[in-house]
């Protein structure tokens, strides 16, 4: 994708989050806004894994994006008139690519473990950045990425249930299409409005699924409880900072940015999941971090500041 250009006006809302603390969150930056945003929906996704076998994977992103709709459409309140044909398809074609990237990624968690998964899937993010900022230097960070990749699959696919990986390789087409249009419903609508009208579309969508595959188990109190935090943790905060982040980080750095993703979820399965890797997994990891860091020293040394976002279009 392209980012705006960098002679548009600035846009005319001032980013502001869910709950009226634009200032807080604004705080962070967007590099600091992206890292939080990436904690979070990892610590979630190993909670939501220990939440699998009450629910199921699909029943799990079912709770995730209801308990997260209810919680933006309530904090939001977003307009319902007003938006144009194109502003409404971007909403749905963002909510899609939200259910998609959530429905496949939990399925290949129910099946591989937290880190891998999370490493397979970061290769759509990878891929947006080259293509975003057609750069040679870039190609060979995203290579070394790959070659991180490739030495995961030696050391262990063998070993990885074949259905989990392409699930994982799934959700991380999700995922670019997922950072593509959450760029454009942030320089669409105000605030937080657009993510709170996609989590509802999104979320609407997903139940049919999620009522034929868990049925009654989606009313048990407790799992309506530990569903309502997976989706705190991994829906509310993190896309909300990724929203407001967006409008002011060009999309090639922000989607570098998420191969940070592997340490971290690595970290949260071993810390709450009991996932141990093995050296060859670490050593894979670690190339995609390397890549991740070399790609955003080259940004930064260019001296590329954030680029500024158009006025939403009517």
């Amino acid at each position: 994708m392209s980012t705006p250009s960098a002679t548009a006006p600035a846009t005319q809302h001032a980013p502001a989050a869910p709950g009226g603390s634009p200032r807080r969150l604004g705080s962070l930056g967007p590099l600091g806004m992206v890292l939080t945003g990436c904690v979070s929906v990892q610590f979630g996704g190993a909670l939501a894994v220990t939440l699998m076998p009450r629910a199921g994977a699909l029943g799990v992103v079912t709770l995730r994006l209801l308990a997260a709709a209810v919680v933006l459409l309530v904090v939001c309140r977003p307009r319902l008139r007003g938006h144009s044909r194109t502003d409404w398809g971007t909403v749905i074609v963002f909510a899609i690519a939200m259910g998609g990237m959530n429905g496949l990624f939990y399925e290949a968690v129910a099946r591989i473990p937290l880190g891998p998964a999370v490493t397979l899937e970061v290769l759509g993010p990878l891929a947006l950045s080259v293509l975003a900022s057609r750069r040679a230097i870039n190609a060979l960070w995203a290579g070394l990425a790959l070659a991180g990749v490739f030495l995961l699959g030696g050391g262990g696919f063998s070993d990885l249930d074949p259905t989990g990986v392409a699930f994982a390789l799934g959700a991380g087409a999700m995922w670019a299409a997922y950072i593509v249009f959450s760029a454009r419903t942030g320089r669409r609508f105000p605030q937080a409005d657009g993510l709170a009208l996609a989590m509802a579309v999104a979320a609407l969508l997903f139940l049919p699924i999620g009522v034929v595959s868990a049925g009654s188990r989606l009313l048990d109190p407790t799992t309506l409880a530990l569903g309502s935090s997976v989706a705190l943790l991994s829906s509310v905060l993190p896309y909300t900072l990724e929203l407001l982040a967006l409008r002011r980080l060009p999309a090639s750095t922000f989607a570098i940015l998420m191969s940070l993703e592997p340490a971290i979820a690595a970290t949260a399965g071993f810390l709450i999941l009991g996932q141990a890797l093995s050296a060859t997994e670490a050593a894979a990891i670690a190339l995609v971090i390397a890549a991740s860091i070399g790609a955003v020293r080259t940004q930064v040394g260019r001296g590329k500041a954030p680029v500024p976002v158009p006025a939403p279009e009517a």
